[in-house]
């Protein structure tokens, strides 16, 4: 695994910001670690980059242990925090050449260049950091992150900043360099984690609350009503619908297909398949509602 967490955990004083949490991420895998804010995600990434120490628990990167193989794990991670740390004084290519300096790089003007290209920079690099917008800061600092070719990649809020077209780039940069690293990724849009991850983490007051892929993480039953679709090859009636002991609502989608609100989801389905074989109605498609993504999190994250 190129990330293992085993019952992380980091206390200030009488507060308890992470709270024996553990997963594990594969190659390959871009995953979204969502929360709300002061949920502890960005301290569980300070603790993975070897930033902050756990107060108790383990994590490993790559194999290596971050408590006593620290600086084995700096050179296989690439982080971008939150606060996205840059030399104002320094020009784009001054500030690069020094982190490559740092990484030791065998041909640092060959990767950098690289670096440019992919996130964008080309037209910047004669200014200075300072000078930049908000966006293209960003840009550097994702830069930098992926300058030494790292195994696994941190990002906290990367698209923060950026418009909506810089946005799709920076998603397909990042889309583009996990099929060949592991990505954990902190974001608070919606859109950006259903466009870039295959799985989801969220935690909630410094636990874990859920760790599915996206598709199950939205089929989960809601705490209120949910819905099935169903599309019946023959027309029947509202009445004959909303009459079924476990329908709140029945709701007509056009085409013989409907919607149908409960608050026993299997129950509904089951009796439905039994209503429509006593009456000789043929279904040819019945399926769940997901939920958006948005409402699963406010279900697992409201207090």
């Amino acid at each position: 695994m190129s990330i293992k967490v085993s019952s992380l955990t980091k206390v200030y004083g009488s507060q308890v910001a992470v709270d024996h949490i553990s997963f594990e991420l594969g190659e390959g895998e871009i995953v979204g670690f969502l929360g709300p804010n002061g949920a502890g995600k960005s301290t569980t990434m300070k603790m993975i980059t070897g930033y902050l120490p756990p107060t108790d628990g383990t994590a490993s990167v790559s194999g290596f242990d971050i408590q006593q193989y620290p600086m084995e794990v700096r050179k296989r991670v690439g982080y971008l925090p939150e606060s996205n740390p840059l030399y104002y004084d320094m020009y784009v290519r001054e500030y690069l050449e020094f982190v490559a300096g740092i990484h030791k790089l065998v041909k640092p003007k060959i990767r950098i260049d690289e670096m440019i290209s992919r996130t964008g920079l080309n037209k910047e690099v004669h200014k200075k950091i300072g000078a930049l917008s908000k966006g293209y800061k960003q840009r550097v600092g994702l830069a930098q992150a992926m300058l030494h070719d790292p195994e696994v990649l941190i990002l906290d809020e990367p698209t923060s900043g950026l418009d909506p077209n810089q946005i799709v780039e920076i998603r397909d940069l990042i889309c583009s360099v996990g099929k060949e690293k592991t990505v954990l990724l902190s974001t608070h849009i919606m859109q950006e984690v259903q466009a870039m991850c295959t799985r989801v983490i969220i935690i909630s007051n410094g636990k874990i609350v859920a760790d599915d892929p996206i598709g199950e993480l939205q089929l989960r039953k809601p705490s209120t009503k949910a819905a099935l679709i169903v599309t019946f090859e023959s027309e029947v009636s509202a009445a004959r619908l909303s009459a079924l002991k476990c329908v709140h609502k029945a709701e007509n989608l056009g085409s013989g297909t409907w919607k149908l609100t409960t608050l026993k989801l299997e129950e509904l389905r089951k009796e439905v398949m039994k209503w429509a074989l006593e009456n000789d109605v043929n279904i040819s498609a019945m399926q769940a509602e997901s939920q958006s993504l948005e409402d699963v999190f406010r279900t697992l994250t409201k207090k």
